[in-house]
């Protein structure tokens, strides 16, 4: 337990410190932590990096992940990035005489999107006016959200959630973290009323909770499926990068496609 408090207080003062610097050091340090949740992803599928459609797979989500390129470089569409990336995981298998299997290609093609796109919506989140009281208040509620369903979990929870994925977690708890959550979005709402109203700030607190232990319970569940416990050991006392951002994948993307951030 200390070494997993002293893991979370090092990085998470780290983390908050890039994020108020902003600008390529929080950028550079999104994209390190997208490249090493992509590796944890192929590892976890039995893929080697050093295998050509794993490779390419690493430049996808580099290119994914950035929300601009450096010296000026025209940063290309979503949808043109995604296409690309196809294309080339379905040449890998042409041109390696099927050793690439379409089920390669597929779980990486999946792997990049789910990875690429949930860091470059935190960039961009951060890229956005006001962007480090967005962030904060995303990372916050997500945070609140996860606090509140392991405390309140551990105080009254009774009923399982999903005993055959992650058999810990409580509907007690996951409705604690849920109004935690809330809570937290709405003092945000109070500290600054006019940048965030308490409708908004009550709508982003509900769908952090919600999307963000959907993301935990999805990485629980592949995980299961894999037979790992963690996805790496980058963090000690804390797993692997998916380990620890797997809400966050989920929520940064969700926010920003229902307009919650630029109401």
């Amino acid at each position: 337990m200390g070494q997993r408090i002293v893991t979370g207080v090092v990085a998470g003062a780290a983390f908050i410190g890039l994020l108020l610097a902003g600008g390529w050091y929080y950028t550079g340090l999104l994209l390190l932590l997208a490249l090493i949740g992509y590796w944890e992803y192929a590892r976890l599928n039995g893929q080697r990096w050093t295998r050509l459609d794993v490779l390419i797979g690493f430049a996808a989500v580099a290119l994914i992940a950035l929300p601009r390129l450096p010296f000026d470089w025209e940063t290309p569409s979503f949808e043109s990035a995604a296409w690309v990336l196809m294309f080339l995981l379905l040449s890998a298998t042409v041109f390696s005489k099927n050793r690439i299997q379409l089920e390669h290609a597929s779980v990486l093609f999946l792997g990049a999107i789910y990875v690429g796109t949930g860091f470059h919506y935190m960039a961009v989140t951060r890229d956005l006016e006001h962007g480090i009281f967005w962030s904060a208040l995303t990372f916050f509620c997500i945070w609140a959200s996860d606090a509140g369903a392991y405390f309140v979990g551990k105080a009254i929870g009774k009923t399982k959630l999903w005993p055959s994925i992650s058999p810990n977690k409580t509907i007690e708890g996951a409705l604690g973290g849920l109004v935690i959550a809330i809570v937290v979005g709405l003092a945000f709402a109070y500290v600054q009323s006019d940048w965030l109203g308490y409708g908004q700030a009550a709508l982003i607190g509900l769908t952090a909770s919600v999307a963000g232990q959907l993301g935990d319970l999805v990485q629980s569940a592949y995980k299961r499926f894999r037979g790992v416990k963690d996805s790496g050991q980058l963090l000690p006392g804390h797993g692997g990068v998916l380990d620890r951002t797997d809400s966050w994948l989920i929520v940064f993307p969700l926010v920003h496609m229902l307009g919650l951030l630029t109401m």
